[in-house]
């Protein structure tokens, strides 16, 4: 996994093998944050990672000057991981350890990006209830963006707040606003 951009460009992170984790590919992570530099001040903007595993996203946001960054995953391994990183870094990135949906329903922060890279496994139901779940709590600032990363299978266009979804190999970013 690396940096694509930003104040650590090319900086390559080597997460512990033992991590229960699928990085989003370089690939795909250009593609969205090429669509992300369009529409945001990273320097002003606030970054709610969620399932976020490795913290690679997070990284890449920070990289390019978000102003903060929350991991929430509920895997303590990918925390330390990120909280290691972050010191390392010099990141803003704040670390939760927590079930992704009990942390929104108590979550009384709101944010301009909200990033959820659930597992693959994850019925529509679920991805419906992490959805509303957004929605429903008046988690985004006003313009703000929830991307959902999921499997080319998936199809959220039915679902509350869908924008559009663009699709980078396997992987797809579902954006809601």
């Amino acid at each position: 996994m690396r940096i694509i951009s930003g104040v650590y460009k090319g900086k390559r992170l080597m997460a512990p093998k033992k991590l229960p984790v699928r990085p989003t590919t370089d690939y795909a992570k250009e593609g969205l944050f090429n669509i992300l530099n369009n529409n945001i001040d990273y320097s002003e903007s606030t970054l709610l990672d969620l399932f976020s595993g490795t913290g690679n996203i997070s990284y890449e946001f920070g990289s390019r000057g978000g102003k903060e960054m929350i991991a929430v995953d509920s895997f303590y391994g990918c925390v330390k991981y990120i909280e290691s990183i972050a010191e390392e870094l010099e990141m803003p990135i704040t670390t939760i350890k927590s079930d992704v949906i009990k942390y929104l329903s108590n979550c009384s922060k709101s944010f301009d990006i909200i990033f959820a890279d659930p597992p693959y496994n994850f019925e529509l139901k679920q991805l419906e209830e992490l959805v509303e779940a957004v929605y429903d709590k008046n988690l985004l600032n006003e313009d703000g963006m929830l991307i959902i990363e999921h499997k080319k299978q998936t199809d959220l266009s039915s679902v509350i707040n869908f924008q559009e979804s663009r699709r980078y190999g396997d992987s797809v970013f579902s954006f809601f606003n």
